[in-house]
């Protein structure tokens, strides 16, 4: 049975107050059994997903040298993000991590809007994950039906986040362990290289980088909105905090890393790329650019060894993923928010949330069999910009509940925003600026208007929903 929200007793339209609860996660009838170096490696793996090995392709095709401006500028954005987030997150532990602050601070309507569309997206990305997975694989094993791998995946992740939440951290832990291995090999090769150092390359020294900006302001932009949607996932490590012996700690330490991380693998693995191989080179988009610049590199089987850590990627993302969909689905029950059933925890697990995500990311993948160009399609453009949805609700919920928190209960500042309020309301400027350059793209703005029209839904159905339980 659900637990009664802290925000229930609120009317239409006004701001929760503060849990009387202790700082502790909100989700008790799950259990604890992510340790400290779960955490650590979810946090340092998370950074590095799929968007970054196979996206930043078409960013650098599209900003030349100048996607490194542009991955600096999303990646500034993001850690003000994470910092607002952290500071929430350590204040009040929950599995439902940025759903539950928006409901505290805002209203119910608000954490159930940015709960479920969430909640979709992560769904979605599951099927898509199991898709880019399957399709690595059949190239490995030609003749043999995609569908079938991603029914494989979606078995094998599945029964690991049903059995116990130890599973999934363990399963993360290597993960993300052989990705960070994987780019940090990368990085030092690619420094050596850029120094003339590496035996058998010679150094290309800055001749890659003289037409910085070869398609102008225009292909900067472009390189902005791809970069911006490659961050997507850092959030995973704040839903699973809660579910750790030390919640506020686990938050509060990759919160704090989140910069480093971010300014290491992302912006300096897309220097090292530009530098060592021309940003108009055909092999940086049918290649990949890792792959490009393991090939500039004489590297041997270079386009197989990035096949292995790309599918390690998207198989870690898959994990990630249907954890985190269960996670803020049964946060969402548990504050009378969803479907009752959704909520039932067994050993620990909210399996019913694990299986109905589960199931939601395979039909997705059915539906891009069946209906690609039109279902399949809306579905894409739907969750196109949901994560900058997100974000802005993050952003707003930290505004209003710092002051509160500040007044009521300073000792839960352990993490605290950067420059409060003057940065807040800069990464909102930005998240503005965003969904206005995603309104003047054309392959963008369908997007955002699938994503407006979704969360208008979503709001408009939250709200209706908060009136009705507030009326009772």
């Amino acid at each position: 049975m659900p637990r009664t929200s802290p925000t229930s007793s609120t009317s239409p339209g006004q701001a929760a107050p503060p849990a009387a609860t202790p700082p502790e996660a909100d989700g008790v009838s799950l259990s604890h059994g992510l340790k400290q170096r779960h955490l650590s490696m979810i946090a340092l793996g998370g950074v590095i997903g799929a968007g970054l090995f196979v996206g930043s392709g078409s960013a650098i095709a599209a900003a030349g040298p100048s996607v490194v401006v542009a991955y600096t500028l999303s990646g500034l954005l993001v850690m003000l993000v994470m910092r607002m987030l952290g500071e929430m997150s350590a204040a009040h532990p929950s599995s439902g991590s940025f759903s539950a602050h928006a409901e505290r601070a805002i209203g119910p309507w608000a954490g159930f809007t940015a709960g479920w569309s969430f909640w979709v997206l992560l769904c979605t990305a599951v099927g898509l994950e199991g898709i880019g997975a399957a399709t690595i694989v059949t190239g490995w094993l030609p003749g043999t039906p995609a569908w079938a791998w991603v029914a494989l995946f979606m078995v094998v992740f599945c029964g690991t986040n049903l059995a116990a939440v130890k599973n999934f951290g363990e399963f993360e832990f290597w993960f993300a362990a052989l990705k960070v291995g994987a780019i940090s090999l990368f990085l030092v090769l690619g420094v050596l290289a850029v120094a003339g150092v590496l035996p058998g390359t010679d150094s290309p020294g800055a001749s890659h980088l003289t037409d910085f900006l070869p398609n102008g302001a225009e292909g900067l932009v472009i390189g902005l909105l791809a970069s911006v949607f490659a961050y997507g996932g850092l959030e995973t490590v704040t839903i699973a905090a809660a579910e750790s012996r030390d919640p506020v700690k686990g938050v509060a330490g990759a919160v704090r890393t989140a910069m480093w991380r971010i300014a290491l693998f992302y912006i300096g693995s897309m220097a090292v790329v530009v530098t060592l191989v021309p940003w108009d080179s055909p092999a940086v988009v049918e290649d990949g650019p890792y792959v490009a610049a393991l090939d500039r590199l004489g590297i041997p089987g270079a386009d197989q060894v990035m096949n292995v850590v790309i599918l390690v990627a998207l198989l870690s993302a898959m994990n990630a993923n249907i954890y985190g969909a269960s996670r803020i689905g049964y946060s969402l029950v548990e504050r009378g928010q969803g479907p009752k059933a959704l909520g039932r925890v067994s050993g620990g697990v909210p399996q019913i949330a694990v299986l109905a995500s589960s199931a939601f990311g395979f039909l997705c993948v059915l539906l891009s069999y069946w209906r690609p160009d039109d279902v399949f399609a809306w579905l894409l453009n739907t969750i196109g910009a949901v994560i900058l949805v997100v974000w802005t609700f993050i952003a707003v919920s930290q505004l209003r509940l710092r002051r509160r928190l500040e007044r009521e209960a300073p000792e839960r500042l352990t993490v605290r925003m950067w420059a409060f309020p003057w940065l807040t309301w800069a990464a909102l400027a930005g998240m503005a600026a965003v969904f206005v350059l995603m309104a003047r793209e054309p392959d963008t703005r369908v997007q955002l208007y699938s994503t407006g029209a979704m969360t208008l839904l979503l709001a408009a159905g939250g709200y209706a929903w908060q009136r009705a339980r507030a009326r009772h």
